[in-house]
């Protein structure tokens, strides 16, 4: 019996060896890499930290240095004004059809002329040789003269036709796409049917100034991120967009990227200009969908303020309202300072 239990504690106890050099064997590196991660945190204190509920990220001249992170100032910059606004790409069936019914009327009016001219003559013929001892019939007569009559009423109503279409294209299209589609040839009719060109209902708002024959805006489909399309002024539109209110006009542009029946935004150019600040573009980045710039709060503290509404410029981003002319902001390195300030978030929420 004695014998059995100590078999049987033997036993147990190398068990207890060998699941204790097992857990030792494979606790090893978890260990070693938690040693590692305490180390880490020693040796690499956090530079983010919240100062009066902003997040501020402090890096020495030194940490900026290894880093690349350049510091520098955004420059004082006047930029135009710009008045946004809304349009839609039309489809020109209705100008399309009034042209039709305009050249057709001309047409019938310039044959009905013609027509006219013989019948005149003949008639007034016929009424000379009656007057003259009667060589023609008064019946004769009276048929030219009815042949003439019917020209001429046939003249009036074509010339009243084509007078309405005339009228038609000018209420509904203006006075200049009405000159241009009751021309024989046209540069912009031909560009507009070839679908080379597309042309645009743009609404400005009524304090707008207004536009004058040679002047752009910069319009681009509604939701879309593309590159904007440069559209010319033709001339005042007479019909309003249901919907949009402001003061309607037409503009035309390249039909590459525009199709009928688009809602685009647009953007006009007006002499008023503001005063702001130019930030250079290697010092904006975006988070959130939104533009920001990190500014220096003190020699090595940096905190990340909003720019949105800044227009993108030729050399950068015009910000108004925003920054002082001695703000110091991070024009190189900008992304790095972000990634510090999303690492520390990430920590935090990771640890609550």
């Amino acid at each position: 019996m004695n014998r059995k239990i100590i078999t049987i504690i033997s036993l147990q106890a190398i068990l207890i060896i060998t699941m204790f050099w097992v857990i030792v064997f494979y606790g090893k590196d978890e260990y070693e890499a938690y040693t590692r991660e305490q180390e880490e945190e020693i040796e690499n204190p956090s530079r983010v930290t919240t100062e009066h509920g902003a997040t501020i990220v402090t890096l020495n001249a030194e940490a900026r240095q290894q880093s690349d992170i350049q510091l520098g100032k955004a420059r004082p910059a006047q930029q135009s004004a710009r008045l946004p606004a809304l349009g839609t790409v039309l489809a020109i069936d209705g100008l399309i059809e009034l042209r039709t019914r305009y050249m057709a009327s001309r047409a019938d009016a310039q044959q009905t002329q013609a027509s006219l001219q013989n019948t005149r003559q003949e008639y007034e013929r016929l009424q000379q040789l009656n007057q003259d001892d009667q060589n023609v019939s008064i019946r004769a007569v009276m048929a030219a003269e009815a042949l003439y009559k019917t020209d001429l009423a046939k003249l009036q109503a074509a010339n009243t036709a084509s007078r309405n279409a005339e009228d038609a294209l000018r209420q509904q299209w203006g006075a200049t796409l009405a000159t241009e589609a009751t021309k024989d040839r046209s540069a912009l009719l031909d560009a507009l049917l070839s679908y080379r060109e597309v042309l645009i209902r743009i609404t400005l708002p009524f304090d707008a100034p207004e536009p004058s024959a040679g002047s752009h805006l910069s319009l681009t489909p509604t939701g879309s991120s593309g590159q904007a399309v440069q559209a010319s002024f033709v001339s005042i539109a007479p019909v309003s967009d249901a919907g949009l209110a402001g003061k309607t006009y037409f503009y035309r542009a390249s039909a590459s990227a525009l199709r009928s029946g688009m809602r685009v935004s647009a953007s006009l150019t007006t002499s008023q200009a503001h005063s702001g600040m130019l930030v250079p573009a290697s010092a904006v980045v975006w988070y959130g969908g939104k533009p920001w710039v990190y500014i220096q709060t003190a020699p090595d503290k940096f905190k990340r303020l909003s720019i949105e509404g800044a227009a993108e410029a030729e050399n950068g981003w015009f910000v108004a309202g925003v920054l002082q002319q001695d703000s110091v902001i991070v024009v190189s390195g900008v992304q790095l300072l972000l990634s510090e300030e999303l690492r520390y978030q990430i920590k935090n929420e990771n640890e609550d």
